[in-house]
Formats: C-alpha cells, structure tokens, sequence
C-alpha cells in the first residue's frame, strides 16, 4: 500500500509513522510521498531525514480553493497513491477533492467523534465537563470531521487538566492510534 501524507505543521504524527515505518511496523504500507500547503513546515525536514520525497504546494498561488485542490490531485495523482493520510493538513478539501479519493482518503482528528468537531476541541472537552477525551481516525467525506470513523482511541481528562496538558496526551495517543490503522489498512485487516 502506496501512502502519500499531507502536511501543514511540525508533522509529529508524520513521524510517528515514519518511526513505525523504519521499525518495520507498518505491515505492507510505505510513505512514498509527503506533501505539504506550507513551505515552512517542520514536517518536511522530518520526511528529507527519512529520505522520503517531499514536495510543497503553496495554497496563497492559487486564486481559490478549488484551483488550489485541483493543482493538488494532480500532484498527489503523480505518486498514484492507494491512501492519502490526512496528518496536520489545515485545510478544508473542496467535495471535488474528497470525491476524488473516495475511499482513499483518512484524517486524525482529536477529539471522539461526533463529537467536538471542528477546531479547540480540548477546550471544548473540559469546559463541557468530559472525564474522557481521545482521538479518532476516520474515512474524509465531504462535511468536516464526520466520515465514517475506521478507530478511536480514549484519553482520560484529568480534574486539574489544561487545554495543553490534555492536548499533548491527546498527540500522545494519536502517535500509537494513527500507524496501527495505517498498518492494519495496508493488511486487510480494515476494509473501507
């Protein structure tokens, strides 16, 4: 299974599957490719070190978001991708996007679906009384953060807990969550 991430940040969950991928605990997957909306993104010097190519797609060229997803399919088309791993890409994919990876695409979002969709989710979590966070991992449709979820993985919110100390077990979590479904995709074991 041919995986292409994409990227806008530090790229922590890029290397956990990186990490994964050089212990040889990816099952049958391999990161061919990882991508990225900002050419300042820490993620990508992670990817050079893996000795995986990167490339970078500036969405401020583009006059909107659909021209900037259009030039982004046919880059990623340029891998010939069997999964594209959402992993810290901050940006809202146009349907024609979406559709186009139709059972290809996945994203992490932290938070237990359905609930907390959308940004701030810790807070969110805490202010709302929540003794349980988490993560999940699910299949990118067309509305934000409400695919089909594949797993999700439960964190304990902690009575003294911050937005930034739940945050980072959050992250925590996502690194362990995120390459077992990568790994247990490229073997079968999850079907979409």
């Amino acid at each position: 299974m041919q995986v292409v991430c994409l990227i806008s940040g530090g790229g922590s969950n890029l290397q956990a599957l990186i990490d994964w991928q050089t212990k040889g605990l990816l099952g049958d997957a391999e990161i061919i490719g990882v991508v990225s909306n900002n050419v300042d993104a820490p993620g990508l010097e992670r990817a050079k070190k893996a000795n995986i190519p990167v490339s970078c797609l500036p969405h401020h060229h583009y006059p909107d978001r659909i021209e900037f997803d259009r030039a982004l399919m046919q880059l990623i088309d340029g891998y010939q991708p069997d999964l594209i791993v959402l992993a810290g890409f901050m940006r809202i994919l146009t349907p024609e996007f979406v559709n186009h990876y139709a059972d290809r695409l996945i994203n992490i979002h932290p938070s237990l679906l359905p609930k907390y969709k959308g940004l701030h989710t810790h807070r969110r979590a805490i202010e709302a009384g929540d003794t349980i966070a988490g993560a999940t991992v699910h299949w990118v449709s067309e509305e934000l953060d409400s695919g089909s979820i594949i797993r999700q993985i439960e964190v304990p919110i902690y009575a003294d807990d911050s937005e930034e100390s739940l945050k980072k077990r959050v992250l925590e979590a996502e690194h362990a969550l995120y390459p077992s479904v990568i790994r247990d995709l490229s073997l079968g074991v999850i079907t979409c």
